[in-house]
């Protein structure tokens, strides 16, 4: 599931490596994880920094694939307070793949396009191992003076899935969450996973699917998201027609729009933590 961003007049893939203002985070490896990680790509914001999105990629991905959405999101200073976190993931054996070692935020044991073949048998170990990953790059971001009503998880694919999951059991209370051709990993647990941090049922959730896509089948998206509003969260579902596994401007303009809506500029105002 390779993130390929379609930008105006270009389709720029994970491929594309040079990108004049990316610097490497000094956010340390969570000492928990077995596997060796490196540190994610930081772009910070063009003014004062108030505000922190971390996008996660998909699987096979890395932070690089989606440096060029978050470049078009800068040049058209609409995020200006806002930093951007790019994680890279672990290389794990997938054995979807054989067993072929690929980065990724867990194991995948069927790429059939099948939506049971998703569901069953889940690696709940890894996903549990990323999820803590996850919620230590957000206390950090507190730490570092950044409340957590001012920072916003999303990814695309395996990274939207893990987004989903993480945002929605994370210990304090986010601006938002985004998944992109994705869906709620560990959908039959999820409710014992809330229970234990249930901060975010009222944080705005935006999914966003192509009709087309037959990786993650947009049954299944769908269903996630039926799920998620059945159990009270504040979702939103946008679809578009004829797009596969992938990414489109139209979409890319949405998830701008719903950032820009989570994160206003505050300038010198300071939020509450």
């Amino acid at each position: 599931m390779l993130a390929l961003v379609v930008l105006p007049r270009t389709i720029l893939s994970f491929v594309a490596f040079s990108f004049l203002t990316v610097i490497s985070a000094s956010i340390k490896s969570d000492s928990t994880m077995a596997m060796r990680r490196a540190p994610p790509l930081l772009f910070p914001a063009s003014a004062k920094h108030t505000a922190t999105v971390i996008f996660i990629h998909g699987l096979g991905d890395t932070g690089y694939g989606w440096a060029p959405a978050v470049e078009n999101w800068r040049r058209r200073q609409r995020l200006d307070e806002v930093k951007f976190i790019l994680p890279h993931a672990p290389r794990i054996p997938v054995t979807a793949a054989e067993g072929m070692q690929m980065p990724g935020w867990y194991d995948i044991l069927a790429l059939s396009g099948k939506v049971d073949d998703i569901r069953k048998d889940q690696d709940e170990r890894g996903i549990l191992l990323s999820r803590d990953y996850f919620h230590g790059l957000i206390q950090a971001e507190i730490d570092a003076g950044i409340p957590a009503n001012r920072i916003v998880l999303g990814g695309f694919s395996q990274g939207g899935a893990i987004s989903l999951f993480s945002g929605l059991t994370a210990k304090t209370k986010l601006a938002g969450i985004i998944g992109l051709s994705s869906y709620l990993p560990l959908d039959s647990k999820f409710s014992e996973f809330v229970k234990e941090n249930d901060h975010n049922h009222q944080t705005p959730i935006l999914m966003c699917h192509g009709e087309e896509d037959q990786v993650v089948p947009t049954s299944f998206g769908k269903m996630s998201y039926e799920n998620l509003k059945k159990l009270g969260f504040d979702v939103t579902m946008k679809l578009y027609p004829g797009m596969p596994h992938s990414a489109c401007p139209e979409e890319l303009d949405e998830v701008e729009a719903f950032l820009r809506a989570r994160l206003p500029p505050q300038g010198d105002k300071k939020s509450e933590l």
